[in-house]
């Protein structure tokens, strides 16, 4: 986490919230066969927007010199909070092109990392093996990963991150993160409301850019997943 941070506080991040009236989202979960998370939901909605609109797919990147870079592909990081060694720790992973996968099988991939023993999740693997690394090799590691190549940092980072608390009763307002776009969402209120909030690198992006992909989320929320839920 520390050397996460340590490229995360270089990046100049803005929130933006919308409120999202998902009252028939909520109505269609609950009357699915399978329940589906609501990270799953998230992630594969946020990455058809991602897909749609290539300004959100790309990156900053400051060697060797300043540029943006543009990803070809969506590839979503998340979190996931598992114990080790008597102790809550954070893991993170990634799901390249969730817009291609359904609902279910990203489902499935959500449940495996967070169940699954750590030492058969080959992205846990390496994250233990770097955290065991002397600092100056774990700075090393980390800059390759977010200022080497696009590619690397698509591999290793994915291209936008989904990070929520809500199940545990909380939501963060400014999530840190070294990626362009990073999403996350507090919790339901009665009338099937909910805050969502992107947090963005203003290097490359602007604020109204972000204000209408929050505007197709809900969008795509309400229709395509919708649709999805029906059938599932």
């Amino acid at each position: 986490m520390r050397d996460l941070l340590h490229h995360s506080r270089k990046v100049p991040s803005v929130p933006m919230q919308r409120r999202m009236r998902l009252g028939d989202v909520v109505a269609a979960r609950a009357a699915a066969e399978h329940r589906i998370s609501w990270c799953a939901i998230f992630m594969k909605s946020y990455a058809v927007v991602c897909d749609r609109h290539p300004e959100l797919r790309r990156a900053y990147f400051s060697f060797p010199r300043a540029h943006l870079y543009e990803h070809p592909e969506t590839a979503a990081s998340f979190s996931v909070e598992r114990g080790y060694e008597g102790e809550d720790a954070v893991f993170f992973t990634r799901i390249p092109r969730p817009e291609t996968l359904s609902l279910r099988e990203i489902d499935a991939i959500v449940h495996r990392y967070k169940t699954a023993p750590l030492e058969s999740l080959r992205s846990y693997r390496r994250i233990l093996k770097l955290s065991s690394k002397p600092f100056v090799i774990r700075r090393l590691v980390w800059w390759l990963a977010v200022q080497g190549r696009g590619p690397l940092r698509a591999y290793f980072l994915g291209t936008f991150a989904a990070s929520t608390t809500a199940s545990q009763g909380g939501a963060s307002l400014h999530q840190l993160s070294p990626l362009t776009t990073t999403l996350n969402y507090g919790q339901f209120e009665d009338d099937g409301t909910l805050d969502v909030r992107l947090t963005y690198d203003h290097r490359v992006l602007d604020g109204s850019t972000v204000a209408r992909a929050l505007v197709e989320l809900e969008s795509v929320l309400r229709g395509q997943v919708v649709d999805e839920l029906a059938t599932s």
